[in-house]
């Protein structure tokens, strides 16, 4: 079962760490160490065992779609194809926190690489054959329900928290939607409500994604995503938006 704590330790992300940092400074374990660890092959029930057994923290890097459909409950997403390492540094901000990986098989070696050179290399194995190999393993698995900007049109009331960066929200966004800024999440959770049914949004899918997969390790059972985030929801043109505020005059 994943350990709660570690997401309830939340804090905003940490100062940009450099992508060329050496990984053997402070410290660290040379990258041939971190590689043979960080992508060792486990099979459904190693990894089950050892998620179990550890406070290894499951992360999921795989892309937004895939992820939305199936992924191993209590597991946070952090897409490799997204802003990674920022994202990375704020959900664990710990970097001797152990780490199980969920991964496309051919990026693995990619994922632990971008993992230790922003010193986190304590990732102690993978999930050997991905989702379909823990589905056929008859292991429980879990899904992010999605609506569309037409179909959210349509309701005739909903809860929406949009999650993108404060500047973002006053910049534009929907009339009466709430702000919960994931960069904040531990502050940002206090006012997503628990038992209505809440849609939630960023830019473009990736951040809703991360929020929502960390609000579900938590309990929260009652989001539901909206696809394409704020860029499909202004293309639809069927909902009143605040006016524009552009983004330098917030600095």
């Amino acid at each position: 079962e994943f350990k709660k704590e570690v997401l309830e330790g939340l804090t905003p992300p940490p100062a940009y760490f450099p992508q060329n940092v050496m990984i053997n400074i402070n410290g660290y374990e040379n990258l041939e160490t971190v590689l043979e660890r960080g992508t060792k092959a486990l099979n459904p029930k190693e990894f089950d065992l050892i998620a179990n057994e550890t406070n290894a923290v499951i992360i999921d890097t795989r892309k937004e779609e895939d992820f939305e459909k199936a992924f191993i409950p209590s597991s946070t997403f952090i897409g490799i194809d997204g802003s990674f390492a920022t994202w990375l540094g704020t959900i664990i901000p710990d970097v001797n926190q152990e780490i199980l990986l969920v991964a496309d098989e051919d990026r693995i070696e990619e994922v632990v690489t971008r993992m230790a050179r922003v010193g986190y290399d304590k990732a102690i194995g993978y999930l050997k054959g991905g989702i379909e190999a823990w589905e056929d393993h008859n292991f429980p698995l879990d899904k992010i329900d999605s609506i569309s900007a037409n179909q959210l049109a349509k309701l005739e009331s909903s809860t929406i928290v949009d999650v993108r960066k404060n500047s973002e929200f006053i910049s534009e966004r929907i009339e009466g939607a709430l702000n919960a800024p994931l960069d904040y999440i531990n502050d940002s959770i206090k006012d997503v409500p628990s038992s209505d049914t809440v849609y939630v949004h960023c830019a473009g899918g990736y951040r809703s994604l991360i929020f929502i997969s960390i609000l579900k390790a938590r309990g929260y059972e009652n989001l539901i995503n909206i696809s394409g985030g704020f860029d499909a929801i202004k293309a639809s043109s069927l909902f009143k938006l605040t006016e524009y505020v552009c983004p330098t005059t917030l600095l």
